[in-house]
């Protein structure tokens, strides 16, 4: 009777655990928060002004996503263990993400790239990364 019954929910950052994970996704969408915020400086058109703020915003909040599964996701109690600053450093990057999300000013995604370059770090320092990340630093 399974067959009729209420189906069950999954959630995970691509709906279905693919075991890939790299903190590059995170980065890109914070890159462009850091260029939409400087075009924005740059433009004194009231429309592509309106655009970049609603287009930033999108963008930080995907930030937000991609820390998030990473945090929750990839990174295990042993990883914490190793690198005891992971959960502060995650809940800066993730706050520092709301913040560049309600502001234009540009020295806001720079911190949050800062703050993102930090993880990465982690993250490639971790044998799990080896088999999961995509982009690993030259």
């Amino acid at each position: 009777m399974r067959l009729f019954g209420a189906p069950t929910i999954a959630h995970a950052h691509c709906d279905l655990y693919c075991g890939v994970y790299d903190p590059a996704q995170a980065k890109i969408e914070a890159m462009s928060v850091l260029k939409i915020a400087q075009k924005y400086e740059a433009s004194d058109d009231p429309v592509f002004r309106d655009r970049a703020i609603f287009i930033k915003e999108q963008r930080a909040e995907e930030v937000k996503h991609h820390l998030m599964v990473l945090w929750a996701d990839f990174f295990t109690e042993e990883h914490r263990s190793q690198f005891p600053n992971l959960d502060d450093l995650f809940w800066r990057a993730i706050h520092q993400a709301g913040v560049a999300k309600k502001t234009m000013d540009p020295a806001a995604a720079e911190k949050l790239i800062e703050l993102i370059d930090e993880i990465a770090d982690i993250f490639w320092q971790t044998e799990k990364a080896k088999g999961m990340g995509v982009y690993p630093p030259a």
